[in-house]
């Protein structure tokens, strides 16, 4: 199979799907392995290292959109490369189509097989490409929060943890997932006020035993939410639903209630967010005040640490894109129930119940 990994082109977006280690196991498998020149230079790869590994450097994203059968992203399509794209091409790649859904569309209408890392799924309900990704964007969450609540950024002027004599910064989290887990960490390192709610009283029980006395555990509902949210300093949004859009569990009423300068960060922004106010931003220009609130949207949160980010991402997904190589499209999924859960859109159809319901396309099974 022929491969390609063209350069990403999100603002700021340094990550690439392939590292040297990978280029080499697929060549020896028989396959190639195109890459765009200076694909990797943003995650500190170089082009003589792709071609030490025995990859093909191509000058421009065209040319390795047109000449590969399966083409590995990191980051979803924007409008720019929709024409790139062809029938019976193979995408892999994190896609969130509940929030991209021009790029759905065009997925469909072009007759692209899509997998999306982020719905390759476990029987026991693991996400195993979003994983690492999300223990990235969760432990960044915090730091980027506390450097919003920072006076020079318009913050506050708040330290999260505090000094002897004064009171420490509150963190609130919602979602006790591995965004959460990972921002529970990183704020309780940081000596801050705690709290994480969920819905799952399970998932509670765990956090209590996994952190004890560091943090509170709430149930995860409307009053909680409204209270806790008052309370903070800093909110992180850390809620996911696989495929789907991001329920808003956070109003404009809760924010208006918060002090002023206090900061909002939300990691569930790739699937639509779950602050009422909150919107999409980038790097570039990360924040916003609402509500004289911060708040900071960003929708590739680890692509600014894309050194760590690529070898964390690259270690979970080269076992599927090898599959997908070596028996092709149809045969690795029909093999692998996880993958076939990343099926998103094949032969114009939407494969994926929750990203069928949010394009407003029906959903068709595919057996293979």
């Amino acid at each position: 199979m022929i491969i390609g990994v063209p350069k990403e082109v999100k603002n700021r977006e340094n990550r690439v799907a392939v590292v040297p280690g990978g280029v080499k196991m697929f060549t020896a498998a028989g396959h190639e392995v195109l890459i765009q020149q200076g694909a990797g230079l943003g995650a500190g790869i170089t082009d003589e290292e792709y071609k030490l590994a025995g990859a093909k450097i191509l000058p421009t994203a065209g040319d390795v959109w047109g000449q590969a059968e399966m083409i590995m992203k990191v980051k979803e399509p924007i409008a720019e490369e929709f024409p790139l794209m062809r029938e019976g091409q193979i995408l892999y790649t994190y896609l969130h189509l509940a929030a991209a859904q021009d790029l759905g569309h065009e997925l469909v209408k072009r007759k692209v097989s899509a997998i999306a890392y982020e719905t390759i799924q476990l029987p026991n309900g693991a996400l195993p490409l979003l994983t690492p990704m999300s223990e990235v964007a969760g432990r960044m969450s915090v730091q980027v929060g506390a450097q919003c609540l920072q006076k020079h950024r318009g913050g506050k002027g708040l330290l999260l943890g505090g000094v002897p004599g004064v009171r420490r910064g509150r963190v609130t989290i919602i979602g006790g997932g591995v965004v959460g887990i990972n921002a529970a960490k990183m704020a309780i390192g940081l000596g801050a006020r705690v709290t994480m709610l969920d819905v799952n009283a399970a998932r509670l029980a765990y956090l209590d035993d996994v952190f004890g006395t560091d943090i509170d555990t709430l149930m995860s509902n409307p009053e909680n939410i409204s209270k806790s949210v008052e309370e903070s300093d800093l909110v992180v949004g850390a809620v996911l639903i696989a495929g789907a859009k991001a329920p808003c569990l956070v109003n404009r009423e809760m924010i208006a209630t918060m002090e002023r300068n206090s900061a909002v960060v939300d990691v569930a922004i790739d699937q639509g967010g779950c602050i009422e106010t909150i919107k999409p931003t980038t790097h570039d220009d990360p924040v916003f005040v609402e509500e004289d609130v911060i708040h900071y949207g960003v929708t590739n949160i680890p692509g600014d640490v894309p050194r760590t980010s690529t070898y964390a991402l690259t270690n979970v997904t080269h076992k599927y894109a090898m599959d997908l190589a070596n028996k092709g499209l149809e045969k690795a999924l029909a093999l692998d129930p996880a993958l076939k859960l990343g099926l998103n859109t094949f032969q114009g159809i939407a494969t994926y119940r929750a990203v069928a319901e949010a394009l407003g396309l029906d959903y068709q099974d595919i057996n293979f």
